[in-house]
């Protein structure tokens, strides 16, 4: 079974609406922090990558809204995979903390460009092989 990668932070005000909630729009950046965090935890860096023409791309995004996160409340946000074919699907949610809330919940699709054409990463297969599932090998 994957491990569940974890990022704790908390909301900043500015990302807050008139209403005092998180934008709907803010989540996508927290769900993105996070697999960028996971990437740094795994030796990678998009700095890096982007270099040598290796890209990885949200191909597309579904997020399920549940409860809202306020101003200055913490949360944390988790990550893991699941590796079909040439994409990866990045199974994330957003809890709020202590209460141990679910506020947002998605599934992010991944694939990697090499060189500008859509290529097997098995590179990130290597560095991910703790948080990913396989579906089909």
């Amino acid at each position: 079974m994957a491990l569940i990668f974890e990022n704790r932070m908390k909301v900043r005000d500015y990302e807050c609406d008139s209403q005092g909630v998180v934008n709907n729009a803010i989540y996508l950046h927290y769900f993105e922090a996070t697999r960028h965090e996971l990437m740094e935890k795994c030796g990678l860096r998009l700095r890096d990558l982007t270099e040598e023409n290796i890209i990885p791309v949200v191909r597309n995004v579904n997020i399920s809204y549940r409860n809202s996160l306020r101003g200055s409340e913490e949360f944390v946000c988790t990550a893991t995979a699941v590796r079909d074919g040439l994409r990866y699907f990045f199974h994330q949610q957003i809890t709020r903390v202590p209460e141990n809330v679910l506020c947002a919940s998605a599934v992010i699709e991944v694939v990697c460009l090499i060189n500008g054409k859509v290529a097997k990463p098995d590179m990130f297969d290597k560095v991910f092989a703790d948080y990913i599932t396989w579906k089909n090998k």
